[in-house]
C-alpha cells in the first residue's frame, strides 16, 4: 500500500473509515498534523517513537497492535515498503542516522586558551614592554541487514531504513531501529546495551518492543519498523551527547574570580604609580618653569614611569596560579594511575573533591557483574553458600543419592555449554543465571561430561517466557526400574505448582502436603526478599519407553531444591559508601533492575537508609514542584531507562546546585556522565562510548576507588589553596613595595631581573613544593565544599593580610631607613641596601611558603621531612639565591653581602614564623562546608583558636 498513490484524503478514510473511533484512540497530546494528514499516513512520528521507547502497552492497544500500526504507516506486514515510498516516508518520520557532534579545529583550542584573563593582561603587558624597550634600548561504512519490501527480501543500508520497513533478524543482529515484533521463534535480546542489566529479555507477542541498538542473543523474529534517526531511543541517548560539555569546573570558576580581582587591583594600582610618577614630574617642570621645553629626554622618563606601571601589573597578576592548577591535577593524575583510576580530564581531579552526590550504577559498580548461587533449600534445611563451599558441605545433610540427583539437574537440565578455554580452564557459554548454576555445579565437585555420557539427553524443551520454565527428558541406563526421567526448572512458584512430592529431610521421596507448601513458599519469599532470584528444580521418573515422541509431562514432580541466585555486591563497596556519607557525600543508586533487587542491594550497601526508593516511570510523570520535593530524599530509582538518569543529574546540577558525579559502564550511562560535573566509566565492564564520554575510568570497576579520587580532589582544592595564600602574600608585599617606592622616591627597588627570580619562588617552584602534597584520611571527614562557597576562606585572609603587613613594613624600613639600621656608610653602594633588600624579601618568601604547609595548625614542620619534593625546593631556592647575590652581580644587578647581613637577611624571613604562631592564636570565623587544609596525619575539626597539637 503506497500513500502517494492515491489522494490523501481518500488514504485517511481507507485506513480509518470511522473517523470518530479514530479520533478516540489518538493518544493525549498528539494530534495528527497537517502534513502528516497530507502525507496519507494515520499516526504522528512523535507518538509512534514514544510507543515503543516507553513500552507503551495501552497505547499499542489503542492502535490496535502491530497490525493497526502497520496500516497508520501504510505498510503490508507481509509485503513491507515499496522502494518509490522512501524518499516520501523519510520526509515524515526521518532518517535513520544520528546527529554527531562536529568536531573541534586546533584553532579552536587555542582561541579558548585565549578567552583567560591573566594571559590577555600578560600578552598585552608583553607588548607594550616590547615597544617600550625598542623605544628605550634599541565518515565510517555502514551495516546492513534483510528487509522486506516489495514482497520480497533485500538487503539494504541500515542508514536507508524507513518506517514500516520488516526487518528481519536473527542471532547476533544489532537492532538498526526501533519497532515492534511481529512473528518470531524464541526471540532473546540483550538490551544491556541500554538498561545497563546483563540478563537478557524475551520478546513476544505480549512483549513486543523492540529498541535500536540492543542485539539479538538467540531467536528469530520479523520486526516492523516504528521511529529511525534521533527518534528512536538510541537517537535520544546520542542526542544528549551533543549537548553542553563545556562547563568550567567549580575551582576554576573560582580561580577565574580570584585572577580577574587581582588583575583589577594590580592595574589599578598600576595606573595610579603612573599617575603619582607622571604628575611629580610635570610639577617639578613647572616648578622649574620648564613645562612648554620638552626632549627626548623627557619621553624616554614618561616611558620609563610606563614601564614601571607595566612591572607593578606584571608583579600583581598571578600569572602562576594555573601553573600551579595543572602541576596540582598531573601530580594528582600521576597518583591516582597507581590507585587505579584514569584521569582523562585534569580538571576532573578537583572537579570530584567538590562532589556532593554521587549517582551510581548498581550492575557491575555496586555489584560484580556475575550471578552467584547466595542460598539453597534442599531437604527442608536452608543453606547459604560462601565462597569456597564444596561437596563436604552438602554431604553432611543431603544423601548421596540426592546429592547426585540434584548435580543431574544442574548439568543436563541447562541451555548453557562447557568449555576448556586456551588456557585449558573451564569457561561457561550462556546467561548469567544459568552461569551460577553451573559453576555451583562444578564447585560441588560435578562433571557434566559424565552426566551427559551416563545420560542420554532425548529432549530439551527450551526456556519459554510464558511458561516460565526449562525441561529436559533423559533416558537411563538399562537395568533401573523406570525408563526416564524429567528435569524441570523455573520460576519457584510454578515449579512448586507442578510438585506433588518433595524430598524430605532424610533424603526420602515424600507427598507434599499444605503445611509444607506453605512452608516452602515461605521459603521463596524469604529469598526474594533480599533480592536473591529463585528458581525451583524438580525431577519425575517415568515408565515405559524413552523415546522423542513422549512428551515433557507438565505435572506430577518431586521438588529437589529452591536456589537464590543473586549479583553479590564488590568487597569494600559498604566500607567506600559509608566514607562517603561520612564525608557529606550523598549516594544514589540508578539501576534499571527491579525495585524490589535494587532496595535490597541499597540496603546491604547502605545506600537506602531513610529516603526514597522511585521507579522510573513515577519519576518521569512527576511535576516540577514534586521532584523539587522528591529529588532531596531519593536515594533509589530503579526501572530507570537512560534519560531517566539524565534527568536526575540535570536537575541536581540545575535546581539544587550540586555538584555531581555519576558512574556508569554502558552505553546507556553515557548521556549522564556527559551531562555529570564528572563521569566515572567502568574500565572492565565499560563500553567505548561510555569511557568516551567519562571524564575518569574506574580501571578496577570498584566503587572504592571512587572515594579514592574523591579523596584526591579534596587534596587538590586544599593544596590550590595553599599555593594561592602563599602567591597572594607574595604578590600583596611585592605590590606595596614597588608602589611605594616609586611613588616616593620614583624608582622600584627590586630590578626586572630579581621581580623574575621572585616570580620564579612563588610560581614554579612555589607550585611545586606545595600544590604536590599527597591527601590524608581526614579529608574524607567533612563535607564537601560548595560551588558557592568562597575560595579564599577566612583564615587565609587573616594569614595574608598579617604577613602581608610584617613583610611590607620591614622591607619599607629597609628602604628608606636601611642606611642607618645597617650603618652602612655613604661611600657604601646603593647596590649593598638594595641586596639586603632583595635578599630579606626572598628569605621571607622561602620560611612564608613553610607556614603556608598548614594554614592553620602551629606545628607545620610536622611530615615536611618526609615530603622529599618540599625538601627539594627549599634547598633549591636557597642554593640559587647564593648564587644570584654572589656570583651574578652583573646580571641581577647586586654585590656579595658580608656574613652578618647574610645572617640579618635570614632572621628578617625567620621572624615570619613567629608572626605564623602570633596570627595563628586570632580567632577566625569558618565555615561548615570547609575542610581543614591539613597536610599530614588524620583530620581534626576547625579550630577557632591556635591548635598546639
Amino acid at each position: 500500500m503506497s500513500p502517494t498513490q492515491i489522494a490523501p484524503s481518500v488514504t485517511y478514510y481507507l485506513l480509518f473509515p470511522d473517523s470518530h473511533h479514530t479520533a478516540g484512540n489518538r493518544s493525549a497530546g498528539y494530534m495528527l498534523s497537517k502534513e502528516v494528514q497530507e502525507a496519507g499516513f494515520g499516526i504522528e512520528p512523535d507518538e509512534l517513537a514514544e510507543i515503543v521507547r516507553s513500552h507503551d502497552t495501552k497505547s499499542l492497544e489503542r492502535n490496535e497492535g502491530v497490525e493497526g500500526l502497520a496500516k497508520r504507516v501504510c505498510v503490508s506486514l507481509q509485503d513491507g515498503v515499496h522502494s518509490q515510498d522512501i524518499s516520501h516516508r523519510q520526509k515524515i518520520y526521518g532518517c535513520n542516522r544520528f546527529t554527531e557532534k562536529p568536531q573541534r579545529s586546533f584553532w579552536m583550542f587555542v582561541w579558548d586558551a585565549m578567552q583567560d584573563l591573566t594571559l590577555m593582561i600578560l600578552i598585552v603587558c608583553a607588548v607594550i614592554s616590547v615597544g617600550v624597550g625598542i623605544s628605550t634600548e634599541g565518515f565510517p561504512k555502514g551495516m546492513y541487514d534483510g528487509v522486506t519490501r516489495e514482497g520480497k527480501r533485500q538487503k539494504v543500508s541500515i542508514y536507508e531504513l524507513v518506517v514500516g520497513d520488516i526487518v528481519h533478524l536473527s542471532i547476533g543482529d544489532v537492532i538498526p531501529a526501533d519497532g515492534i515484533f511481529i512473528s518470531g521463534f524464541s526471540l532473546l535480546i540483550d538490551e544491556s546495551s541500554l538498561s545497563g542489566e546483563s540478563e537478557a529479555v524475551h520478546v513476544d507477542k505480549e512483549r513486543p518492543f523492540l529498541l535500536s541498538g540492543t542485539s539479538v542473543q538467540d531467536g528469530s523474529a520479523k520486526m516492523l519498523v516504528t521511529s529511525v534517526g534521533m527518534r528512536t531511543e538510541w537517537g535520544k541517548l546520542m542526542d544528549t551527547l551533543n549537548e553542553g560539555g563545556d562547563d568550567e569546573t567549580p575551582l576554576q570558576v573560582k580561580l577565574n574570580g580570584v585572577a580577574t580581582i587581582i588583575g583589577k587591583i594590580g592595574l589599578g594600582f598600576a595606573v595610579l604609580t603612573f599617575l603619582v610618577l607622571t604628575g611629580r614630574y610635570l610639577l617639578e617642570k613647572v616648578q622649574q618653569h620648564e613645562i612648554t621645553h620638552w626632549s627626548i629626554d623627557d619621553a624616554s622618563k614618561l616611558l620609563n614611569f610606563f614601564a614601571t606601571a607595566v612591572i607593578i601589573i606584571v608583579v600583581a597578576v598571578p600569572e602562576g596560579l594555573p601553573l600551579a592548577v595543572t602541576l596540582s591535577l598531573a601530580f594528582a593524575m600521576k597518583k591516582l594511575m597507581n590507585d587505579k583510576a584514569l584521569v582523562r580530564h585534569l580538571s576532573a581531579c578537583e572537579t570530584m573533591g567538590s562532589a556532593g552526590c554521587i549517582c551510581t550504577d548498581k550492575t557491575g559498580t555496586l555489584t560484580t557483574n556475575h550471578m552467584v548461587v547466595d542460598k539453597l533449600w534442599i531437604c527442608e534445611q536452608t543453606k547459604a553458600i560462601k565462597k569456597g563451599d564444596g561437596e563436604s558441605l552438602f554431604k553432611k545433610f543431603v544423601s548421596e543419592e540426592i546429592f547426585d540427583l540434584f548435580l543431574q539437574s544442574i548439568f543436563q537440565n541447562t541451555g548453557s555449554e562447557i568449555v576448556k578455554g586456551e588456557d585449558c580452564k573451564n569457561k561457561i557459554m550462556g546467561t548469567p543465571t544459568e552461569t551460577a548454576l553451573l559453576e555451583f555445579g562444578l564447585n560441588l565437585g560435578g562433571d557434566s561430561k559424565s552426566y551427559n555420557d551416563k545420560y542420554k539427553i532425548i529432549k530439551v524443551e527450551p526456556f519459554n517466557s510464558t511458561k516460565k520454565k526449562m525441561s529436559v527428558l533423559v533416558a537411563l541406563p538399562e537395568g533401573t526400574i523406570n525408563k526416564s526421567r524429567a528435569f524441570c526448572k523455573g520460576a519457584s512458584e510454578i515449579i512448586l505448582r507442578m510438585c506433588n512430592k518433595v524430598v524430605s529431610a532424610d533424603g526420602k521421596v515424600v507427598d507434599l502436603n499444605e503445611e509444607q507448601r506453605k512452608s516452602i513458599m515461605e521459603v521463596i519469599d524469604g529469598f526474594a526478599s533480599e533480592a536473591l532470584r529463585t528458581l525451583g528444580m524438580a525431577f519425575k521418573d517415568m515408565e515405559g519407553s524413552s523415546s522423542e515422541a513422549n512428551a515433557i509431562p507438565e505435572d506430577s514432580y518431586t521438588l529437589i531444591a529452591i536456589i537464590g541466585i543473586k549479583d553479590p555486591v564488590r568487597p569494600g563497596v559498604k566500607e567506600a559508601v559509608k566514607t562517603c556519607l561520612e564525608a557529606g557525600i550523598s549516594v544514589r543508586m540508578v539501576t534499571g533492575d527491579n525495585i524490589n533487587t535494587a532496595k535490597a542491594i541499597a540496603k546491604e550497601c547502605g545506600i537506602l537508609t531513610d529516603g526514597i526508593a522511585i521507579e522510573g516511570p513515577d519519576f518521569r510523570n512527576k511535576s516540577q514542584q514534586e521532584l523539587e520535593e522528591i529529588i532531596p530524599k531519593l536515594q533509589v530509582m530503579a526501572r530507570s531507562l537512560p534519560l531517566d538518569k539524565h534527568k536526575l543529574v540535570t536537575h541536581l546540577r540545575n535546581d539544587f546546585n550540586e555538584v555531581v558525579a555519576v558512574t556508569g559502564d554502558g552505553t546507556n550511562d553515557a548521556p549522564a556522565l556527559h551531562e555529570a560535573d564528572i563521569g566515572l566509566a567502568m574500565g572492565i565492564a565499560g563500553t567505548e562510548v561510555a569511557k568516551e564520554n567519562a571524564d575518569v575510568i574506574v580501571m578496577d570497576d570498584n566503587f572504592a576507588t571512587i572515594v579514592n579520587v574523591a579523596k584526591w580532589g579534596r587534596s587538590v582544592y586544599i593544596n590550590i589553596q595553599k599555593f594561592v595564600q602563599f602567591q597572594l602574600t607574595v604578590n600583596v608585599v611585592a605590590l606595596m613595595l614597588n608602589f611605594v617606592s616609586a611613588c616616593v622616591s620614583g624608582s622600584a627597588p627590586l630590578t626586572a631581573v630579581q621581580m623574575l627570580w621572585v616570580n620564579m619562588i612563588m610560581d614554579t617552584l612555589g607550585a611545586l613544593a606545595l600544590a604536590t602534597e599527597p591527601p590524608h584520611d581526614g579529608l574524607m571527614k567533612r563535607t564537601p565544599i560548595g560551588k558557592d562557597t568562597k575560595f579564599i576562606t577566612p583564615v587565609m585572609w587573616r594569614n595574608i593580610i598579617g604577613q602581608s603587613i610584617y613583610q611590607t613594613v620591614v622591607l619599607l624600613l629597609l628602604k628608606f631607613r636601611g642606611k642607618q639600621i645597617l650603618k652602612l656608610s655613604d661611600t657604601d653602594s646603593p647596590l649593598l641596601l638594595n641586596t639586603v633588600i632583595f635578599n630579606a624579601f626572598v628569605f621571607c618568601q622561602v620560611f612564608n611558603e613553610i607556614n603556608s604547609r598548614d594554614m592553620e595548625k602551629i606545628n607545620i614542620v610536622r611530615g615536611m621531612f618526609s615530603s622529599w619534593v618540599f625538601l627539594l625546593v627549599i634547598a633549591s631556592t636557597v642554593i640559587f639565591q647564593v648564587i644570584i647575590v654572589e656570583f651574578l652581580g652583573t646580571f641581577a644587578q647586586t654585590v656579595p653581602l658580608s656574613k652578618d647581613l647574610w645572617l640579618f637577611s635570614v632572621l628578617i624571613g625567620a621572624v615570619s614564623l613567629v608572626i605564623a604562631v602570633v596570627l595563628k592564636c586570632i580567632p577566625v570565623g569558618t565555615t561548615d562546608s570547609h575542610y581543614q587544609a591539613t597536610s599530614h596525619d588524620g583530620y581534626e575539626q576547625l579550630p577557632t583558636g591556635p591548635d598546639m597539637a
